[in-house]
Formats: C-alpha cells, structure tokens, sequence
C-alpha cells in the first residue's frame, strides 16, 4: 500500500500514529504565571543534544480555553520553563488520567492524586515518585506547519534520578520499566534490555 497524507489513506484509522514507534512519553509539567499547575503526557518527545543537554517535544493539538494552543505551551510561553517527568509501568494509569481535555483552572496532578515535588532550578512542580524528572528553561519555541504545531526545545538545568533507580553507577530501566506510546490508543512497556557495543568500541 501506498498513500500520499494530502489525498488520505482509506483506512479506518490514520496508520501515520502507529508507524514511528515505540515513542517514549515525556509527562510535562508546567506552572503558569498565576500559580496554577499543570501536567500532561506527549509522546512527541526526546532528547537531542548531549552538551548542554537539551530535549523537546511537540505540541499538536487547541483547547477551546486557550488561544490555539493547550495549557502546558500556554503555561510555557509565560514563563519559560517546563519539567519532563519519565512515565513507567506503575503510574500508566495517572498519566492517562491527565491526557484528559481537562479545563485550564483544573490542577492535574490533584485530579490525577499524583504527589508534587519542587523542582530545584525553576518555578515549577514535578511529579515525585517519577523515575527522573528534567527541569528545563525553553531555548526556542518553534511554529510547525499546520494548525497548532508547536515544537518546545528545552535545555536540561536540574535532573532528578529516584534511588532506586541507580544500580552500580548506571541509571538502570529495568528497575522501572519505561512506557511507551505505539499508534491508536495501544502503549507498551519495555521489560528486555540488551547491550551492543558499537565498532571502534571497547
């Protein structure tokens, strides 16, 4: 089969959101300039750089109660900062819950029953019992084609890692096991971890 997205697909359901997969979920939690929280899953996410560490994610969709955009890019706007809490298996739950198209005054994480933390370098709430959160201050945002694409780049200024999770010097997944977005409504969880060593490596 073939399709051009301009002329459509014929298919019951757009195959574009389940071809690049697994994603990995980025739980983004912003405050905005009047003290309110937020927090939402976006499964356009991932890191892209190393030195200084920088992430982004991707922003697809409005809300009729703000101005073209949804509440976490609203919130970042004013204030410039955001943190990325890593979702795994146990919180799969929480985090569906705050995908909902909840009104801008409604504070996810106490909708949700999900514990706050401080963040340590931003004015902003993070998920507590997370596996890692990264606090980050917006290097660009940037306006994709379309509707209401929006693409947040971040660079990384604080990282929390939960104990428990750090095995021999290693931030080690399989102490979590990491969700991820597939297509449709459908997520997997990655439970099998192998290394390979790349040529010129010892």
């Amino acid at each position: 089969m073939f399709y051009t997205p301009q002329n459509g697909h014929g298919l019951a359901h757009n195959p574009f959101n389940a071809i690049v997969t697994p994603r990995p979920i980025g739980w983004i939690s912003t405050r905005g300039a009047n003290g309110a929280d937020n927090l939402a899953p976006y499964s356009f996410f991932n890191a892209v750089a190393y030195v200084p560490p920088q992430v982004m994610f991707a922003s697809t969709g409005t809300k009729p109660d703000r101005d073209g955009t949804k509440d976490s890019v609203a919130h970042i706007r004013e204030t410039k900062v955001f943190c990325v809490n890593i979702v795994e298996e146990a919180m799969k739950d929480a985090m569906n819950q705050t995908s909902g198209p909840w009104d801008a005054e409604v504070d996810e994480f106490t909708n949700a029953g999900i514990e706050k933390a401080t963040c340590e370098e931003i004015n902003c709430a993070r998920v507590a019992a997370a596996p890692a959160s990264l606090e980050c201050r917006v290097t660009q945002i940037v306006q994709l084609k379309g509707e209401a694409n929006f693409v947040i780049f971040g660079e990384v200024v604080g990282v929390h890692m939960r104990d428990d999770c750090i095995v021999d010097g290693v931030f080690d997944v399989t102490r979590f096991n990491p969700l991820t977005r597939l297509g449709y409504k459908d997520y997997s969880v990655i439970r099998e971890v192998f290394s390979l060593t790349r040529p010129g490596e010892s």
